[in-house]
């Protein structure tokens, strides 16, 4: 049955291909795809909401006399279908030539691996509403049961998604994935009308990748909670950083969010001309792979096409490659590597945690992120935070209303450590990190 879904989007997929190029394009790209996503949340001992919805769209890239467009349908029947790209393909002639849009070489498909990525779990389809429902309706009463809640949440979800896509110019390739994931949250009374709030949610592409049952998720939604209680506004102070594994990531998106043929070619990213060159302390080597079976964001091809490899981003500390696409590669004259990320692998160190705030003494232990921005340009950032002071090489008193300030490319030179403790349920695959002589504004 779900190969011939895979073959009834491919024969679509096909057929757009076809029609365009009957209505006169010179390249075409078609992508077809089916979703399904299934939902529940149970809110203070009663069901919420309930959710379940079936997607089908079609989307075309048209390439016509030197112009460009892309477009997407709901409606994929045969004749309307026609009309559509009919209609397309005349917009896309009417548009203004771009040298630069072109189809990916055929080349950038080859290669593609035919490992199992083992993405999907076929034993969901028989996922019943009642277990969805005993899960979430499980997890709340735990909440509850626990003295001083307020409001207590739980919710579950899986989806199946299936996508097919065909090019005038040779590309042919179809997968399908599908994940689950459960959690909680719980909200805690403290003094006066603050609030206390902790949450987690564990999952993946199968059943057995969830690792923690209801109990563990929700005493970790409470710990997360009970561990703010009596947070004061923290110091203004330059010391010892240590981030948490669930907090690390967000920095290295950060360092790396410019590093992108299309933020360097319009003059936006402070990576730039920074291929060779030290970014980040030598304790820092990240890869970029898609081809890890069972990976959040694993793939056998990218939104081009383009066959998935592993590519290292960052070795030692130096940046080594780009993520490159077709388009704003060919106008900063750079070889395409892939349009996006895919999985981030860290190379760990030798200690966890608790490890790096024994080594670092003093200094504080940020938890988690509240709000802030960097300047893509300059890589300048100011970040909101709070978390726990440390002291005596132990976790101390809870902390909050911080901002830490200055440079991406100068706080990751100050990487003293990596760790060896990613969180489980990410994508980013990094564990906790210790950063020196860093600068926080409080009280």
């Amino acid at each position: 049955m779900l190969e011939s879904l895979q073959d009834d989007l491919l024969e679509r997929a096909s057929l757009a291909v076809k029609l365009a190029r009957a209505a006169g394009a010179d390249g075409v790209f078609a992508w077809s795809t089916r979703n399904r996503f299934v939902e529940v949340n149970y809110r203070d001992g009663a069901l919420e909401k309930v959710q379940e919805s079936t997607s089908n769209s079609l989307s075309i890239t048209l390439y016509a006399g030197g112009k460009y467009s892309s477009h997407s349908t709901t409606d994929a029947r045969s004749d309307r279908l026609e009309a559509f790209i009919k209609e397309t393909v005349a917009l896309t002639r009417a548009l203004e030539p771009d040298p630069h849009r072109v189809l990916p070489d055929p080349s950038l498909f080859e290669g593609r691996s035919e490992v199992d990525l083992d993405l999907m779990d076929a034993g969901l389809a028989g996922l019943t509403a009642d277990e969805r429902e005993g899960w979430c309706k499980e997890m709340n009463a735990l909440v509850m049961a626990h003295e001083g809640v307020i409001s207590a949440t739980s919710g579950a979800y899986n989806d199946h998604a299936v996508r097919a896509g065909v090019s005038s110019n040779g590309f042919e390739g179809a997968y399908e994935t599908t994940s689950v994931w459960r959690g909680a949250s719980a909200v805690l009374k403290e003094e006066g009308d603050k609030r206390l709030r902790g949450g987690t949610w564990v999952g993946g592409h199968h059943l057995d990748q969830f690792q923690w049952g209801p109990e563990q998720i929700t005493a970790e939604a409470l710990r997360l909670a009970e561990r703010k209680r009596g947070a004061t506004k923290g110091p203004t102070v330059r010391t010892v950083m240590v981030v948490d594994p669930r907090s690390s990531s967000r920095l290295l998106s950060y360092l790396l969010r410019s590093a992108n043929a299309k933020s360097i070619q319009q003059g936006r990213s402070f990576l730039a001309g920074k291929v060779g060159e030290s970014i980040a302390g030598e304790s820092l080597t990240v890869k970029d792979d898609p081809l890890v079976a069972r990976g959040l964001s694993s793939r056998y091809f990218d939104g081009e096409g383009i066959a998935a490899k592993p590519m290292t981003l960052i070795e030692g500390g130096v940046l080594k490659n780009l993520y490159v696409d077709t388009y704003y590669g060919a106008k900063a004259g750079l070889t395409p590597t892939s349009g996006g990320s895919s999985n981030l692998l860290a190379t760990p160190g030798d200690r966890d945690l608790a490890g790096l705030i024994a080594d670092a003494g003093s200094g504080i232990y940020v938890t988690g992120w509240l709000g802030g921005n960097a300047d893509n340009n300059t890589g300048d950032f100011s970040f909101g935070c709070r978390g726990h002071l440390i002291e005596n090489g132990v976790i101390g008193a809870p902390v909050t209303e911080m901002n830490v300030t200055g440079n991406l490319l100068s706080l990751f030179g100050k990487l003293a450590a990596v760790g060896n403790d990613p969180w489980p349920w990410s994508s980013t695959k990094l564990g906790s990190l210790m950063f020196e002589d860093v600068q926080f504004s409080g009280a």
